[in-house]
């Protein structure tokens, strides 16, 4: 019997588990066995962008939460420092309101979380790792906010809990020199590149955020990012849709018309062409992100996660795609 042309591409396709991509959750499983949940975490910063050492506006895109409005709210201990304990408790008590519970990625979240002294950073990043149910901690940073003794504290926490990952985010966004100036990002390429390879001598895994419709920039921009990322030593990768968010000088742009966003079909389409220019050794940790409803302005169609996840498997299958599917 000559097997259809749909089955055929079905036979061909490679699949991480039930994907045809390397998702986060199938390097749990792979990894830990079990589905890790992630907790949000306020670890009390600033950025160099907001602080006056770059900036004071910050970048374009970042409302007044810092990318952190899904953290729970900053515990006061009298002297500034968040109670970790008390956000992870909530946090736990949140999941577990909804899932079955397991254990947990503490995802430090909001501002730049290596822009404190050291020893501030070792009490915050101390506290989430001896909770025994948290697998491991994940940094949010800038490349230009890592010194040496903040590399060196990373280097020894990752050998006093060897049973737990210690991963560090960059907030690449894009590499095209205009798409930087215009987010305000502060830093050039060479910094980033710098950065990724002072981590990974260090042992210390990377994941790279990445926009994916920023104004003015073209589906082919977008690839060559993918493609750069492609040439250094990376862990994981978030894909993050631009949105709109109410505060922000790019609302402002966007009220005055100066671009527009992507539509829902515009979007899948790219960031498919994405999944497939990028290497299936790197794991992908986000495919859309989440703008909050309350302070969002567009795309509007963004809010409806589960529908826009379930258009990108329907459009993967329907192509015969795969990660790396480009190379």
């Amino acid at each position: 019997m000559i097997k259809s042309e749909e089955t055929k591409i079905q036979t061909q396709t490679p699949m991480w588990g039930d994907k045809p991509y390397y998702s986060l959750n199938h390097y749990f499983q792979k990894v830990y066995g079990e589905k890790i949940y992630k907790i949000a975490i306020d670890g009390g910063m600033t950025c160099p962008v907001r602080d006056g050492t770059i900036g004071t506006r910050g970048c374009i895109f970042c409302s007044q939460g810092g990318s952190g409005e899904f953290a729970v709210p900053v515990y006061g201990n009298g002297e500034g420092t968040p109670e970790i304990s008390s956000q992870l408790a909530e946090g736990k008590a949140f999941i577990r309101s909804k899932y079955n519970g397991g254990r947990y990625l503490a995802y430090f979240q909001p501002y730049t979380n290596t822009y404190a002294p050291v020893e501030k950073l070792r009490a915050l990043y101390l506290a989430a790792l001896e909770d025994p149910e948290t697998a491991g901690i994940s940094i949010g940073t800038r490349p230009d906010c890592l010194p040496d003794d903040v590399t060196a504290l990373l280097t020894e926490l990752k050998s006093a809990y060897p049973d737990k990952f210690i991963w560090i985010e960059l907030g690449l966004q894009t590499i095209h020199r205009e798409s930087i100036r215009y987010i305000r990002r502060g830093y050039d390429n060479s910094v980033f590149e710098t950065a990724v390879m002072k981590l990974h001598e260090a042992g210390i895994p990377v994941i790279v955020h990445v926009i994916l419709g920023l104004p003015g920039e073209s589906k082919e921009q977008m690839l060559q990012t993918i493609e750069y990322l492609n040439t250094f030593p990376v862990f994981g990768i978030k894909l993050q849709l631009l949105h709109v968010l109410a505060g922000t000088d790019l609302a402002e742009d966007f009220s005055a018309r100066k671009f527009d966003v992507l539509s829902k079909s515009e979007y899948i389409d790219i960031l498919i062409s994405c999944i497939e220019h990028l290497s299936p050794e790197i794991v992908i940790h986000r495919l859309t992100g989440d703008g909050p409803r309350d302070i969002l302005i567009a795309p509007g169609w963004s809010t409806d996660k589960k529908g826009v996840l379930n258009g990108i498997l329907k459009e993967m299958k329907a192509r015969g795609s795969y990660q790396g599917k480009s190379l």
